[in-house]
């Protein structure tokens, strides 16, 4: 039944809580619609705040609110929001970083507090470890993991085993694991490599190409998880798997899965302490969802549509007010 008609046939003193009920109403679909966007099925309570790299989007901290409440205006591939609230950065090439670098910022002020100049072609990944030195991933001819102090004085180089044709594509997310070696995905090899630091041996490779190589599953993000896992994001491929000890897939979700197409080149990825996945759609544009969290069972419960780009990683930093303590998992 029309509620013009029924709103008529009421009494008039009637008319104005109704129109209070509709105006109520409607605030509240203004509230779901916007940067954090809802679908049916999807569990609206969660708001995530995070930290956002890219070219385009540059280094941004988005509120739970969707806001964009803090921005360096500096290209970045990885990035991390420290204990003292100051951002690691590692930089594309610029003007004042020719061959990509590593930052880390003050948020207050947005002064660059430590610095390091790339040395070959680019920088793609940084991350911070226990000691106050950083893990840096630096692609060239001879692509190499480095550990710098906050001198910017490399105190420990090791050679990455990878294609050398497409510096681009050597490695991307290069991160520590807790008995001290590296994992790092390497792209165009379709492989994630398990090194030794100290000798550069292999220890271990997970293949991502058992589709066929025309699928483009590309590793870009690898994460060693509690269980022994890994967590490894497959870009152009359009999916997320986990691999056991062995290498063997256990679990993996793509946009069949989800009945819809989320997926738009997943580059980042982080696993929650709930064990829900967040992931990065490096190519989504315009109004396209940017980052979306899947369950374990791979249903959709909160997605980000915000900006105009998407971001090569990201980081959860709240939950619902509340800070995500275990937030490396990325």
């Amino acid at each position: 039944m029309p509620i013009r008609n029924l709103a008529h046939s009421e009494p008039r003193t009637l008319f104005p809580q109704a129109g209070r009920f509709w105006l109520v109403l409607l605030f509240s679909i203004s509230c779901l619609v916007g940067a954090a966007t809802a679908t049916a099925g999807e569990n609206t309570s969660i708001r995530h705040s995070f930290l956002g790299v890219g070219k385009a989007n540059r280094a941004v901290i988005v509120g739970e609110d969707g806001a964009i409440e803090w921005k360096f205006d500096m290209p970045a591939s990885d990035g991390w929001v420290l204990p003292s609230g100051n951002v690691l950065l590692a930089l594309y090439g610029t003007k004042e970083f020719p061959h990509g670098g590593v930052v880390e910022v003050d948020r207050k002020t947005k002064q660059i507090l430590f610095q390091y100049q790339g040395q070959q072609k680019e920088i793609s990944t940084v991350q911070p470890l226990a000691d106050g030195t950083f893990l840096v991933a630096e692609l060239g001819p001879e692509p190499r993991a480095i550990v710098i102090n906050r001198q910017g004085k490399i105190v420990k180089t090791t050679p990455l085993q990878c294609q050398k044709n497409n510096t681009h594509m050597q490695t991307r997310m290069l991160r520590v694991l807790p008995n001290g070696h590296y994992l790092a995905p390497h792209l165009l090899d379709f492989a994630v490599k398990e090194y030794d630091p100290e000798s550069g041996e292999v220890l271990q490779v997970i293949a991502t190409d058992e589709r066929g190589r025309e699928k483009r599953d590309w590793p870009f993000t690898a994460i060693r998880l509690k269980n022994g896992n890994t967590l490894i994001a497959c870009t152009n491929g359009n999916r997320i798997i986990e691999t056991n000890p062995r290498g063997k897939i256990v679990w993996s979700v793509t946009n069949t899965d989800l009945g819809e197409n989320l997926f738009a080149d997943a580059c980042g990825a982080q696993r929650l302490p709930n064990g829900n996945t967040v992931i990065a759609s490096y190519r989504a544009k315009g109004d396209q969802v940017k980052l979306f969290e899947v369950t374990p069972d791979k249903k959709v419960v909160w997605r980000y549509a915000g900006m105009k780009s998407g971001f090569h990683h990201f980081q959860i930093l709240t939950t619902n007010g509340k800070p995500v303590q275990e937030n490396t998992w990325k």
